[in-house]
């Protein structure tokens, strides 16, 4: 399984996401703002902002909060700005790591980053030293129970999908940014359920990893989501089957 859907099961497995629904909640009206601020408080013209309050309702967001979000973003609010940055590093074993990043203070939030790859025996690196590997993509995972693979073929496909493929549990659909809409609208009104639907980072290569290094890197992405300042963590890591269960175990 690669790295950036692999990560994307171990979080939902290990209940990160829920464990951080507060946190969450702030770094979703983030993604509102910023995107409102940059095209508008209508999402229907607005793709980025329709992608971020989709993902909000999903995580279960209040409208009370996401319509806040949207004001402050247009200036009806008086709010943060924030700077969107990508952040670049390696975890052990050479892995590397792309951290989305938006921020109101770009000096504070670069020191702590750079605190949490030390810490977890990594490092942050330049601007573009990892970036390379990586290619933005939809993607979606599809629970394997909830729909069979000849027929989540066909539907992804026909909605502009480039590639499904079984990953453990989860088909994995992935699709080019422009088709992502397109291809959410279609699983929804299918009522095709998503473990994740999001625009990711893909990366070319992956770094298979033992037991030790596996453990390193996961304590370093589950360190690095938890911070505020963090929207989404990606890195090229494989952890193969046979190991999984024990790297995972803590």
């Amino acid at each position: 399984m690669a790295g950036h859907s692999h990560w994307a099961n171990i979080a939902a497995k290990k209940g990160v996401i829920d464990k951080k629904r507060g946190k969450l909640f702030g770094k979703l009206s983030r993604a509102i703002i910023v995107a409102a601020q940059h095209g508008g408080g209508d999402p229907g013209m607005n793709l980025a902002l329709r992608y971020a309050i989709d993902k909000a309702r999903k995580a279960s967001m209040p409208k009370e909060n996401i319509d806040r979000a949207v004001k402050k973003g247009c200036g009806e609010l008086s709010g943060e700005n924030f700077e969107e940055l990508v952040y670049e590093g390696y975890g052990a074993a050479g892995v590397a790591v792309l951290c989305d990043i938006l921020t109101e203070n770009r000096n504070r939030t670069a020191g702590e980053i750079r605190k949490i790859f030390e810490v977890h025996g990594g490092n942050l690196g330049s601007t573009g030293c990892v970036a390379w590997m990586f290619e933005r993509k939809g993607l979606f995972l599809v629970p394997c129970e909830n729909v069979e693979e000849d027929a989540l073929f066909e539907i992804a496909l026909e909605a502009g999908a480039d590639d499904v493929s079984a990953n453990g549990d989860v088909y994995e659909v992935t699709c080019s940014v422009e088709a992502f809409q397109q291809v959410a609208d279609i699983f929804e009104e299918k009522k095709i359920p998503t473990n994740l639907a999001e625009i990711s980072r893909i990366p070319d290569t992956t770094v298979d990893l033992g037991v030790e290094d596996g453990k390193k890197v996961l304590r370093l992405m589950e360190a690095l989501e938890d911070h505020d300042d963090v929207q989404s963590v990606t890195a090229n890591f494989n952890i193969p089957d046979e190991i999984m269960a024990e790297v995972t175990a803590d």
